[in-house]
């Protein structure tokens, strides 16, 4: 073997993809859960996907086992659990019962799952693409932990109030459709993946996590559809001030080429 010559390691890295295998368990879970009915346990399934799939990069990162193989184990993980697995539980809890309207009703059901998980593979299949141009500091479109997390806790809110899913079956078609076309928007969204920059944190940001915690232990699926719409919302918001703002510098920018094209040509 020629000693410049890179010996190639098999196998796999364990620990983060031990953590992948259980985000993908846990999206497993929920379909199977809702299939059965057991709607709010299908819920919370995708919320511990969630957690899981958010500490496996991490654990990669600070442990230096990122590998071309997590990536694309991650993102077949992710496909399952925030594409496939919201996507049938908002059907089977809700969107089934349009077909009690008429049969075109019934379509639209169906289709507005399809359109979901749909646009969740567009969505992973676009980042994977511009992973290594892509800002870090934002996401392009709705990341699809955060639109499958914002649906089933959407869900588990009506479910535990003991509304029906056919009582909000239009509203839930809505956001379901809603959600699917943010994620392969260009609709832009805030990443904590480069965030902390440094060892340190501030301490109002402890504080902040200290009551996030002790509000999602009085009342998580409340709080976890109000964080989703929040974020949801976020993203639509810094897309139009942003346009304004682009807007506003084009006007300046056109306003100087203006005043400079008067200085160069002035009347005779």
């Amino acid at each position: 073997m020629d000693p410049g010559e890179k010996k190639v390691h098999k196998g796999v890295f364990l620990l983060p993809n031990a953590l992948t295998t259980g985000a993908m368990f846990a999206g497993f879970y929920s379909i199977i859960s809702g299939i059965n009915g057991h709607f709010i346990a299908g819920a919370v399934a995708v919320v511990v996907a969630g957690v899981l799939d958010g500490l496996d990069g991490r654990v990669a990162r600070l442990t230096n086992t990122q590998s071309e193989f997590g990536v694309q184990y991650d993102s077949l993980s992710d496909l399952i659990s925030f594409g496939l697995a919201p996507a049938l539980l908002a059907f089977n809890w809700s969107l089934a019962s349009m077909s009690e309207i008429s049969p075109f009703a019934g379509k639209l059901g169906w289709l507005a799952a399809f359109l979901f998980a749909a646009c969740a593979a567009l969505r992973l299949a676009r980042f994977n693409t511009q992973a290594s141009t892509e800002d870090k500091s934002y996401f392009q479109g709705l990341a699809s932990p955060a639109a499958a997390g914002t649906l089933v806790a959407t869900i588990w809110f009506f479910a535990d109030q003991g509304v029906s899913g056919e009582t909000v079956r239009w509203l839930l078609w809505f956001e379901t459709v809603l959600l699917g076309l943010l994620m392969f928007s260009r609709v832009r969204y805030f990443s904590g993946k480069s965030w902390p920059r440094g060892d340190r944190i501030p301490t109002g940001f402890l504080f902040l996590v200290v009551l996030v915690f002790v509000l999602l232990a009085a009342d998580p699926p409340s709080v976890l559809m109000i964080i989703g719409l929040i974020y949801v919302s976020s993203g639509l918001v810094m897309t139009v001030m942003g346009r304004q703002q682009w807007k506003k510098r084009r006007s300046r920018r056109k306003a100087q080429k203006a005043r400079l094209s008067k200085k160069d040509h002035p009347e005779t």
